[in-house]
C-alpha cells in the first residue's frame, strides 16, 4: 500500500515536471529560434536545423549601426524611462489620496479609473492625435511619453491604491504623532514598504511603453526619433522588396534582451508585488 502511494506521488511529480518542461520549451523556443536566425545569412536562413550552424555577426552590425536600431533603442529607453517615472510619481500621490483620505466620490473615481483602462488604443487614437498636435508635440518623443503615461496611469493607480490599503494605519498615525508632514509620510513611510508593488507596476509600464507600436507609428515620422518596434518594422534590405531576415531577427533579439534582463533582476520583487498588491484588497 505504501509503495503504491509513493509510486502515485512520483507519477504526479513526473507529470508536473513534464508539463513545466513543456511550457518552458514552448515559451523559450521562439526566442531561441530568433537567436539562431540572427546568426545566419543567405540560404542558411531557410535551414530547419535547431543547432547553431554559422555565426554571422554582420546582422547585428547592420541592424544597430546601418539600419539605425541603436538610435531606436536609445529612443525607447528614454521614452519608457520617462513614462515609468511620470507614472509612478503621479500614481503614488493619487493612490495615497484614494486609499488614505476619505472624501465623497472616492469609489466612483476608482471605478472610473478602472473603466478608462478598458478602452482600446484604436478607440482614442484620433482624439490623442488632435491633443498631441494641439500641444505641439507631433513628431517628438513627448507625444509618446504623453500617450503612454495616459494609458499606463489607470493600471498603476489601481494597483498602488490596492496595495496602499494593506499598509497598517498605525504606521501613518505614528508618523503623524512624530510631526511628519504628508510628503514625509509618503516618501519615508510608504515608499520603502511599497518597493515590490512599485517594481511590479514600473516594470509593466516599462514593458508596455517599450513594445507599443500604434502610437509610435502614428505620432513620430522622423527616422531619428523612432522607437524599437517601428525601427524594426522599417528594416529593409538592399532593395525595396527585400527583407533582411537575419538583421530583423538580430534587432528583435537586441530589443528583447533588456526586458529579459530586467525581469530576471527584479523577479522576486515582481512576484511579491503581484501577490501582495494585486491580490489583497
Amino acid at each position: 500500500m505504501l509503495h503504491s502511494v509513493r509510486a502515485q506521488q512520483l507519477g504526479w511529480k513526473f507529470c508536473l515536471y513534464g508539463l513545466v518542461a513543456l511550457v518552458c520549451v514552448i515559451a523559450v523556443f521562439p526566442f531561441y529560434n530568433a537567436v539562431l536566425t540572427s546568426f545566419r545569412t543567405g540560404q542558411d536562413l531557410f535551414l530547419t536545423s535547431y543547432l547553431p550552424t554559422t555565426f554571422y555577426w554582420h546582422n547585428y552590425v547592420y541592424a544597430l549601426a546601418t539600419a539605425g536600431i541603436g538610435r531606436s533603442l536609445l529612443n525607447s529607453i528614454i521614452v519608457a524611462g520617462l513614462t515609468v517615472t511620470l507614472c509612478l510619481a503621479v500614481s503614488v500621490s493619487a493612490a495615497f489620496a484614494l486609499a488614505r483620505i476619505s472624501f465623497a466620490g472616492r469609489r466612483a473615481i476608482l471605478l472610473t479609473i478602472l473603466c478608462v483602462s478598458m478602452f482600446p488604443q484604436v478607440a482614442v487614437l484620433s482624439g490623442m492625435f488632435e491633443l498631441v498636435r494641439f500641444l505641439g508635440l507631433y513628431d517628438s518623443r513627448g507625444a509618446l511619453i504623453l500617450s503612454y503615461t495616459t494609458f499606463s496611469l489607470p493600471f498603476t493607480i489601481w494597483v498602488l491604491t490596492t496595495f496602499m490599503r494593506t499598509i497598517p494605519l498605525e504606521l501613518e498615525e505614528a508618523a503623524i504623532v512624530d510631526g511628519a508632514s504628508t510628503p514625509t509620510i509618503i516618501t519615508h513611510v510608504f515608499l520603502p514598504i511599497m518597493g515590490p508593488s512599485l517594481v511590479t507596476t514600473g516594470m509593466l509600464a516599462f514593458i508596455g511603453a517599450w513594445n507599443e507600436f500604434m502610437f509610435a507609428m502614428t505620432f513620430v515620422l522622423s527616422s531619428g526619433k523612432r522607437t524599437v518596434p517601428v525601427g524594426i518594422a522599417y528594416l529593409q534590405g538592399a532593395s525595396q522588396f527585400e527583407l533582411p531576415w537575419g538583421s530583423i531577427m538580430a534587432a528583435s533579439v537586441v530589443a528583447t534582451l533588456p526586458i529579459v534582463i530586467m525581469v530576471l533582476i527584479f523577479q522576486k520583487r515582481i512576484v511579491s508585488g503581484l501577490t501582495q498588491g494585486a491580490v489583497k484588497g
